[in-house]
């Protein structure tokens, strides 16, 4: 495949006509779809804006490569007629000349449904028409959480919906029909459709495989926050631990135990080079209390206070100069941490984040006053059961004064069951998009701090026994593996690379790797990664796919080998529950 760069021939002003012929509010006006293409919608020509933009640099992106660009940069605005939402979307779309008959939709992170200028030049750089949507928001600058409740106590489930899944799913159904008439293409001439999202954006993602399936050829799914009333509240259950255990650690200790569990951990897996690509081997034979009595310092510092992007506050804290040695509480509040939620009667509600995963979520704040660590409340679950679940208009909890683990849990079934058919995203039933064709990439960092990579193992495996009932595991996943792959990526974190171990690799070219599998039957075995920083910086390096798990022999060779030890580490019994949780 071509660079987009060198697609053309000729003088770049001879593109440069072609695209600004094309690039016209009268144009796109022409080429909106008629009014009731969706029942009940109307379309607003008047709103139309068209700009070609030019020789635009993208670079240092985790998910695409580097790359200049040129597009024709569409908005407009659509209305749905009974409820008055008023939705924007927005389209980046290629010169004719570069267009390779390709879709792609895109989604946002945390409560954001788009992210517009950060996700469609991905697209573009491969030839494809990119959209995004506001959602009916109000603008794009506007998120999901602003405009949730109607007041408190009242829910504005036209809003709930349209981020659920709607909002996406019309996106893609307006762009797909506005493309072809934008290209004139030929109704005999396919357009292959793709979606791609990380976090919120992969929750976005399962949400059309699961709810949409006949529309896309291809997903590119990463670290989904599917799962949600469980996965919002779960960013609390190392407060919990904290509150717990009555043991508040400074931020120099929890990075200790980080550290030294990566030193531990790291040749592993056959290979010395500051990665944990087997976090499995890692919570098999290392110990974490062999950690306690290390010493360790920490120069006085500032950092920010915040819940992984989920939450509003964000606020900067001052650390004094830290020294000392690992404590035996800080260790077991480290383990905890580790084992995931159980109910006071030791009965699994939820999963945690691998071993060797940065505590983001159990950050403390240090009070001057007293010259101690003390909690500090993750405001991504902080304003998830504030807002989400008790229907205030807050950003946070102001305490957890009286709040347990069997609390948590009920949050957790309490999301679940009033978001079931909206917001969780678990539906593991995908004969629509499996007989359409459809190809999935699902992958996600080993060492993710906040959306625990088990999750989307429990997903694949929720898939796998129920699209093939029948047969056993290893059966199962070859008959899934064909047309669904997900990917494990050694050592990053939530949807990018992992400052702790920068020599891990990221898949950054998963829209060209999907596209071949699509379009060209290019299957891939393994998914193909780069590393991005750090001293291997342009590597490129293999990722097996679930379930086999790389092994390296003489710290150079690689193979993806099957360990029933390790598969069986991230297997999980949801016993706090009386149904299945998918």
């Amino acid at each position: 495949m071509r660079p987009f760069g060198f697609l053309l021939t000729g003088s770049g002003a001879a593109y440069a006509a072609s695209l600004a012929e094309y690039c016209t509010t009268s144009r796109v006006a022409s080429s909106l779809p008629d009014d009731d293409f969706i029942l009940g919608v109307s379309f607003d020509k008047s709103s139309v804006t068209a700009n070609a933009v030019y020789n635009e640099t993208n670079t240092d992106d985790n998910f695409f490569p580097d790359a200049t660009i040129n597009y024709c940069n569409v908005t407009f605005s659509y209305e749905h007629a009974e409820s008055g939402i008023s939705v924007i979307v927005g389209y980046y779309l290629p010169g004719p000349d570069a267009f390779k008959d390709r879709f792609l939709a895109t989604g946002g992170g945390a409560y954001a449904i788009q992210s517009g200028s950060m996700s469609a030049p991905g697209g573009v750089m491969y030839g494809a028409a990119s959209g995004f949507t506001d959602g009916g928001f109000g603008s794009f600058d506007t998120d999901f959480d602003d405009v949730f409740l109607l007041g408190n106590g009242t829910i504005n489930w036209a809003i709930v919906y349209m981020f659920g899944y709607q909002a996406i799913k019309e996106m893609t159904q307006i762009g797909k029909e506005f493309t072809r008439n934008f290209y004139d293409m030929a109704d005999s001439t396919k357009l292959y459709t793709y979606y791609q999202g990380c976090s919120e954006g992969g929750r976005e993602g399962w949400s059309q495989g699961q709810r949409a399936g006949d529309l896309y050829d291809g997903l590119i799914i990463g670290a989904p926050a599917i799962r949600y009333g469980q996965q919002q509240a779960n960013h609390l259950y190392s407060d919990l631990v904290e509150k717990t255990l009555d043991y508040y650690p400074g931020s120099c200790e929890l990075e200790k135990i980080v550290n030294e569990t990566l030193v531990a951990c790291d040749p592993l897996d056959g290979k010395t080079d500051g990665v944990i690509s087997r976090s499995d081997l890692c919570q098999l034979e290392f110990n974490l209390a062999s950690i306690i009595g290390t010493p360790y310092y920490c120069a006085a510092s500032t950092s920010s206070s915040l819940g992984l992007g989920f939450g509003k506050r964000q606020e900067m804290q001052s650390n004094p100069a830290q020294n000392g040695t690992v404590s035996a509480e800080g260790v077991a509040v480290a383990q905890e941490i580790y084992n995931g939620l159980h109910d006071s009667k030791g009965r699994r509600a939820y999963i945690s984040y691998q071993i060797g995963s940065a505590f983001d979520d159990a950050s403390t704040t240090y009070n001057s006053t007293t010259g101690k660590f003390e909690l500090d409340i993750a405001s991504s679950a902080g304003e998830w059961i504030g807002r989400f679940l008790q229907l205030r208009d807050v950003d946070n909890l102001s305490t957890l004064e009286n709040v347990t683990y069997d609390t948590l849990k009920d949050w957790m079934i309490e999301g679940m069951t009033r978001y079931m058919d909206s917001l969780q995203t678990t539906i593991p039933e995908l004969t629509p998009f499996y007989e359409n064709g459809g190809k999935i990439i699902h992958f996600h960092g080993e060492q993710d701090p906040s959306i625990p990579t088990g999750s989307s193992v429990h997903y694949h495996d929720s898939v796998r026994t129920t699209m093939y009932p029948n047969m056993g595991f290893n059966e199962s996943n070859d008959a899934l593996g064909q047309w669904y792959r997900l990917f494990l990526v050694p050592g990053a974190a939530h949807c990018a690379t992992n400052d702790l171990q920068p020599n891990g690799p990221f898949p950054q070219t998963n829209f060209e790797v999907i596209s071949q599998w699509v379009e060209n039957n290019v299957f891939p075995t393994t998914l193909n990664a780069t590393i991005l920083q750090g001293e291997y910086k342009g590597d490129n390096q293999q990722i097996c796919a679930w379930p086999l798990r790389p092994y390296w022999t003489d710290n150079v060779t690689m193979t993806c080998e099957y360990d029933q030890a390790s598969i069986d580490t991230f297997q999980y019994d949801f016993d706090a529950y009386k149904m299945p949780l998918y």
